[in-house]
């Protein structure tokens, strides 16, 4: 395993970490009696099997249904100094509620301390208030740090980039989990900020929320070769020294296999990603026309400022996707999120155009007259059945 310092916490991060909500029994809170003992066996294996392969950093959430209870049963049984703990609260109004849960949160690992947490899902403007106000949930955490329950605090976030930068810029964390990876660049600045905050760097969901890149299309699977799309975006991402990890969520032992193959190349990167890359670049231009794709982004209205909150660029984002790759599975996942997906994933899908007037808020597009045709080709390939998010599933 290759390692990291993952800024100013000064822990030795593995590129790859033991990411803990695919792996768990429920998504709700159960008893641990109901859970079946082949799920607890198959969660201890992939626990023992990432730590045999050096990946050290064991990361949960309480918002993550039985994962917690479950590793519970373990992470007490292993070398305390061998592992890198963390997990996750969601911030809210009352910071004494914050801690209460946080209480449930190590109760459940069976732990007297975990190495980070995460303030869970600062992604909007409300939420980074409820965080950084005096007396808020950063200050709670902080006093959990105080009395030794917690050794560094950081934030997890699917915020717009302005509300990142923000909560960086106050150098209030020690640490970020954002998504950054190949389908998604936008948030690049956000992990240059951290980086003069020396703030240490892990990427949410890489093979999962960036492509569903372990069900590829065969497009993408030619584009990516002689590398695999998870092999190749994975190192896309450790080809920049600003990021220190990515997490594998691993449902079972054998899943790390394919993202350990990264490890021989990273002294490659220079050669082997420029083709690709170039390939990727020119498939997109072939099917989408130059222009638009060097362009698309510009002028795009925020869903706060779109009739009817349609995401008008997470839209456009998933049909150009859909069409320069095939990657149909992964839009048809993320758009029929949306109006589901509330701060995790705001707006709504492109529904009843005919009924909304979408001119004002495109004006500063060079799209204008295309985008209300094409918010309708998306809808048409990829709407569907309604799609919750895993936390709302059974």
């Amino acid at each position: 395993m290759l390692y990291r310092r993952f800024g100013r916490t000064e822990l030795s991060m593995p590129v790859l970490s033991c990411g803990g909500m695919r792996y768990q029994y429920k998504w709700q809170d159960v008893p641990l009696v109901q859970i079946p003992a082949d799920n607890q066996a198959n969660l201890e294996a992939t626990i023992r099997r990432s730590l045999e392969l050096g990946i050290t950093h064991i990361e949960t959430a309480r918002g993550y249904g039985s994962s917690e209870l479950q590793l519970g049963q373990i992470l007490p049984t292993l070398p305390r100094e061998k592992l890198i703990v963390q997990t996750k609260v969601a911030p809210c109004a009352d910071p004494q509620a914050f801690i209460a849960t946080f209480n449930e949160s190590i109760g459940n690992l069976g732990l007297e301390y975990v190495d980070l947490l995460g303030l869970h899902g600062i992604n909007n403007r409300e939420l980074l208030n409820d965080s950084l106000r005096p007396g808020g949930c950063l200050a709670a955490a902080r006093q959990l740090q105080a009395a030794g329950k917690v050794r560094h605090v950081g934030f997890s976030t699917h915020a717009p980039l302005d509300v990142m930068l923000e909560a960086i810029e106050t150098d209030g964390f020690d640490y970020i989990n954002l998504h950054w990876y190949y389908i998604n660049q936008a948030n690049w600045s956000a992990i240059e900020a951290a980086t003069q905050h020396d703030m240490g760097v892990f990427i949410i969901s890489p093979s999962n929320k960036g492509g569903l890149l372990y069900e590829p299309s065969p497009r993408l699977i030619e584009l990516c070769a002689p590398l695999s799309p998870i092999v190749f975006n994975n190192l896309f991402c450790l080809s920049h020294p600003q990021v220190h990890t990515l997490s594998v969520g691993a449902a079972r032992p054998q899943d790390f296999d394919e993202h350990l193959k990264v490890l021989d190349l990273l002294d490659q990167a220079e050669t082997l990603l420029p083709p690709i890359i170039e390939r990727l670049e020119q498939a997109a231009i072939e099917r989408l026309g130059e222009h638009w794709v060097k362009t698309w982004q510009r002028g795009l209205p925020s869903v706060e400022e779109t009739p009817g909150q349609i995401n008008i660029p997470v839209i456009l984002w998933l049909r150009n996707l859909a069409i320069a790759y095939d990657m149909i599975g992964y839009g048809k996942m993320r758009y029929n999120l949306l109006g589901n997906g509330g701060h995790w994933f705001p707006g709504k899908p492109a529904k009843n155009l005919e009924q909304l007037d979408l001119t004002a808020c495109l004006t500063h597009s060079p799209h204008a007259a295309q985008i209300p045709q094409y918010l309708q080709e998306a809808d048409q390939l990829l709407g569907g059945e309604s799609v919750k998010r895993l936390s709302q599933s059974d």
